[in-house]
């Protein structure tokens, strides 16, 4: 629906309508926004009390290499209109396999460890990882809803889309995609272990390289000149690193906060290959060659994640 400019209402009560409407997700993104806020000012604590957090650098280096790997899958949108539709979805099916085993691999493994080493239990440990889980999709959910954005399979969502420009519902879009990555490779990086960090940025790159490039095409097909859809996708990278600060913030408070921070991101990451990036690869008809795809990608990371380090 569009309002005509001298009647269109503001935005409080466009939101306030929009919680009325979505109570169960408005309640989502409440738990999971204060429970973030909790472990982020723990984090801030441990930091301000001078407690050295050795992960925060690789953190930021993860980050950028994400953000680095997202630009260059873009680029050769400059010269390059379209990729064939089974090729395009056979690479985000392998991007959605490589987010897949890296989430299991290489976060919610370690974390069920560390949970059981903490807490002296293994049940309790999977308990406490399933707890972060659970804040992970939570959070995602809450986000899904209330952040104006637009994707190819299921049109727009959020508050009040129509009233902003269409190329935001973009890159906000990409971004609830990239911010939980990010938050992943913090994470993993919170104990600065090589042998956590060091698979999960690499799946993360590596993934980053087709989904780059499938964002900046879907820009160029909307219409997006070749140089502003480039940048737009590459820009969007740079939640990366913002999401590893975020990640290992969360991760390097009290001890329980690292199991809890690895179930959190790998809930909000596999969220989103299940909502979103497996649904976009099966919509338009090949199934069989996405699936394949995401089997490649689910083994090429099973493989590096135990031979990285």
């Amino acid at each position: 629906m569009q309002f005509p400019a001298a009647s269109r209402p503001r935005w409080f009560p466009l939101l306030r309508a929009h919680v009325r409407a979505n109570r169960a997700s408005a309640l989502c993104l409440g738990v999971g926004l204060a429970v973030i806020v909790a472990l982020l000012l723990q984090g801030l604590l441990r930091l301000a009390t001078g407690a050295p957090v050795p992960g925060l650098r690789l953190a930021l280096l993860g980050g950028t290499a994400g953000c680095t790997a997202t630009a260059l899958g873009a680029l050769p949108a400059l010269g390059l209109r379209r990729l064939p539709q089974r090729v395009e979805d056979s690479l985000l099916g392998c991007a959605a396999g490589m987010m897949l085993a890296a989430g299991t691999f290489s976060l919610l493994l370690p974390g069920l460890d560390a949970a059981a080493d903490i807490l002296g239990s293994k049940a309790l440990g999977a308990g406490a990882v399933v707890v972060g889980m659970a804040l992970g999709v939570v959070l995602m959910l809450g986000l899904d809803a209330f952040t104006p954005h637009e994707h190819a399979s299921v049109g727009t969502r959020g508050p009040a889309p129509e009233r902003i420009r269409r190329i935001w519902l973009f890159v906000f879009a990409i971004a609830l995609h990239n911010l939980p990555e990010g938050m992943a490779v913090g994470a993993s990086f919170a104990r600065a272990d090589l042998a956590v960090g060091l698979p999960v940025t690499v799946a993360i790159a590596l993934q980053d390289i087709p989904e780059g490039l499938a964002v900046a095409l879907a820009l160029r097909g909307a219409g997006f000149t070749p140089r502003l859809s480039v940048l737009v996708a590459a820009a969007s990278g740079l939640l990366e690193p913002v999401g590893a600060l975020l990640g290992v913030a969360l991760s390097s408070g009290l001890a329980l906060a690292y199991p809890l921070g690895m179930g959190l991101a790998a809930g909000a990451m596999l969220f989103v290959v299940s909502h979103e990036v497996i649904p976009e690869t099966h919509r338009r008809g090949h199934q069989t060659p996405a699936t394949l795809g995401l089997m490649a990608g689910f083994a090429l990371m099973m493989v590096l994640d135990t031979t990285l380090v």
